[in-house]
């Protein structure tokens, strides 16, 4: 029997889906759930609701409380933590990969890589070079890569993506769906989206 899945859907400049992602395959893999990551863009959504950037900026106490939390969650998970500069950051080329990588076996590396470059080491994603520099120590063509993100191909693949999770109702980063539509939203939410998965599937 198939094991039940779970969207994993995320916008690499979300701070709350730097711990999710390095957190979500070993607490899925125990649970036996299979986790799709489905990279999309929040700006359109965070546009559609009339907001011209994250709610971190637009409500300065939200994002003190947010930098702070985030800290401390970092730390209980032993992982590093850098506030990116600026922020949020221009998640538009990185998303442009990982959708053209599809499903390559690098894909998932590449997406908590970013994450890592951008929160632990504080380098620009939007920046070629970081996300050439990524898909090299993947062992991955980072000519042809980059080359493929920019193809009608991928903008419309990753167009298509942003409106599927708008369809879903998603209106933030990191978002969990189940296959039974099943919609869970934030990092302190992925226990839950795990069992109500393995439950539904």
């Amino acid at each position: 029997m198939a094991a039940p899945v779970l969207d994993f859907w995320f916008d690499f400049a979300s701070t709350y889906s730097y711990p999710t992602a390095m957190r979500i395959r070993p607490l899925a893999d125990r649970a036996g759930v299979a986790v799709t990551f489905r990279p999309f863009l929040l700006g359109p959504i965070f546009k559609a609701l009339g907001w011209d950037t994250s709610p971190f900026n637009l409500y300065p106490a939200k994002g003190r409380h947010m930098w702070r939390d985030l800290e401390r969650i970092c730390a209980d998970l032993s992982l590093p933590f850098r506030r990116p500069e600026p922020f949020p950051q221009n998640s538009l080329l990185a998303a442009r990969v990982a959708s053209a990588a599809g499903d390559a076996a690098w894909q998932e590396h590449f997406c908590r890589a970013v994450f890592w470059a951008e929160f632990a080491e504080g380098r620009r994603i939007d920046e070629p070079e970081t996300i050439g520099a990524i898909l090299a120590d993947l062992k991955a063509d980072a000519g042809s890569v980059l080359a493929a993100a920019q193809s009608n191909e991928v903008k419309e693949k990753l167009r298509s993506e942003t409106a599927e999770a708008q369809r879903l109702n998603i209106f933030g980063a990191p978002s969990f769906v189940t296959a039974d539509g099943e919609l869970f939203w934030g990092n302190d939410r992925l226990d839950s989206a795990l069992a109500w998965a393995k439950r539904s599937g």
